[in-house]
């Protein structure tokens, strides 16, 4: 049997990356003066990355936070923000233009990457609204002491094409971001929900068998003993830190797994029979509820262009 970490780590890698996020960089470059950042107010969670100089992150009602290079803000949900380069949030700034990134930063000014992300799946409430609405990343502290050549792979970037769109900055931004939270959720004690349940004496062997035999026809009984707890317990711990009951947590893992199935290309009653379904019928009417689609038809929109297939081999 795997070492419980080992569980924690598969399930957290696999959970993380059934977000489907996409990062775009909104803008990236220098502030100088009495200037004011934000990304609040467009209903999309966000993010701003220090890439040389200090600011200060302003949230209300909480004490202004100070930041330096290669410092990260992870903004989960749009929430009233702004950064400055004052400790004093009532000094008046405004927003200014944002000047290129040249080889170096000019005195006083900071280096900064901000933009979106946009999250999707069926499990995405669970595992993105377990993190806090804001993250703040140290430079000097896990998971972050270990990323700064991302930081400099981006800032690299920013001088190369300017205030141009970038595929590659933004692939380093989503790189970022999952190396990020991938460590906050496996051991950062601001995390709560699904993520804190897994810390918890065996639930993430549970979850780890859930993802390794999704077909076994699993109960609320059977799962109450994989993790030593009575019915009652494991489900009153179980809803309380998902919000949502097992069986309900089980079907999304189910259909999780038979979209990826379905996107690599796989016959549906194939991936049906994997998940647990010997009925297309009932198959497709469990898929078409979480994903919002028939099984052929997510299947038509998702799968790999027959030229990435290809080049994969």
């Amino acid at each position: 049997m795997p070492p419980p970490d080992l569980d924690l780590d598969r399930v957290v890698d696999w959970l993380l990356d059934g977000l489907a996020w996409e990062a775009s960089v909104f803008h990236v470059g220098q502030y100088c003066g009495r200037w004011r950042a934000s990304t609040a107010g467009r209903a999309r969670a966000s993010f701003h990355l220090v890439l040389a100089g200090r600011c200060w992150l302003h949230l209300p009602g909480r004490p202004p936070v100070a930041l330096g290079p290669r410092d990260g803000v992870f903004l989960m949900r749009d929430v009233p923000h702004f950064l400055s380069p004052y400790e004093d949030a009532a000094i008046a700034c405004g927003p200014l233009p944002m000047q290129p990134l040249g080889t170096s930063v000019d005195v006083g000014a900071t280096g900064l990457a901000c933009g979106f992300f946009a999250f999707g799946g069926p499990m995405r409430e669970l595992v993105a609204d377990a993190f806090p609405a804001a993250l703040v990343l140290r430079a000097d502290e896990a998971p972050m002491a270990s990323a700064g050549a991302l930081f400099d792979l981006m800032r690299d970037e920013a001088r190369r094409v300017g205030s141009m769109p970038s595929s590659v900055m933004d692939r380093l931004t989503g790189l970022l971001f999952f190396y990020g939270l991938r460590e906050v959720a496996r051991g950062d004690a601001q995390v709560r929900g699904l993520w804190s349940l897994l810390r918890r004496p065996g639930f993430a062997p549970l979850v780890a068998d859930l993802l390794q035999s999704p077909g076994r026809p699993w109960s609320v009984d059977d799962m109450a003993q994989r993790v030593h707890l009575s019915r009652a317990a494991f489900f009153r711990q179980f809803a309380a830190a998902c919000g949502q009951p097992p069986l309900q947590f089980l079907l999304l893992l189910r259909m999780q797994i038979a979209a990826r199935r379905l996107a690599q290309g796989e016959p549906i009653a194939q991936a049906a029979e994997a998940v647990g379904y010997a009925s297309y019928a009932a198959f497709s009417r469990a898929f078409k509820r979480v994903m919002g689609a028939q099984p052929g038809a997510w299947q038509r929109r998702h799968t790999r262009a027959p030229a990435l297939a290809a080049a994969a081999v």
